[in-house]
């Protein structure tokens, strides 16, 4: 299956657009059923046991050592535990992505996940476009799902894929938002710049 499309965030710059969706906890906030983004070394990771921290503070309130620190890294691998909703079934997937390439302004990640009678391999890509009045975020996904959810068809999946979509932008836009109107965003942008 393949979904793709753009989400305009207007009054935002594609440098602040970069450094906020390079934001695992941002993006983990953002993203509705994620329970946490982690950072993880080889495959031996119990997302049964692991207990993320909760109420972590993301910018313009983080510090932004720690923000840089703990933002995406090309060749990274992230464990995130998800629960979507799809009709009647409502998969918990166990998920590992790797990021491919990540340069300013463009990321591709690759991943699969597994939950109880399904699972998924994607591959996914973001471009930041400048606009007139902010920036565009260009997005792919290509993924191939079997089992249960996949059962569901197209028809199910693509209306529940682009509600997800579209929740997880619009809360993106309103952490840029509060990021754009701080007095701080200036400071923060260039004690972040090795994330350009």
């Amino acid at each position: 299956m393949e979904f793709s499309g753009e989400f305009e965030l207007d009054g935002v710059s594609p440098e602040d657009a970069w450094i906020v969706l390079s934001d695992p906890i941002a993006v983990r906030d953002a993203l509705k059923g994620c329970r946490y983004i982690t950072r993880i070394d080889g495959e031996d990771f119990n997302f049964d046991e692991y207990e993320p921290e909760e109420d972590i503070e993301t910018l313009p309130d983080a510090d932004p050592e720690v923000v840089a620190e703990r933002a995406f890294v090309e060749g990274g691998v992230y464990a995130a535990l998800m629960q979507v909703g799809v009709g009647s079934v409502k998969p918990r997937f166990e998920t590992r992505v790797t990021i491919k390439e990540r340069e300013f302004p463009h990321m591709v990640a690759t991943g699969g996940g597994d939950a109880s009678n399904s699972s998924f391999e994607m591959e996914s890509w973001m471009d930041i476009e400048e606009t007139e009045t902010g920036s565009t975020v260009k997005w792919g996904t290509q993924a191939d799902v079997s089992g249960r959810i996949a059962q569901l068809g197209g028809r199910v999946m693509n209306p529940v894929a682009d509600k997800i979509v579209s929740n997880f932008f619009k809360n993106i836009q309103k952490q840029m938002t509060g990021f754009e109107e701080s007095e701080k965003s200036s400071g923060i942008r260039d004690r972040l710049s090795g994330l350009l």
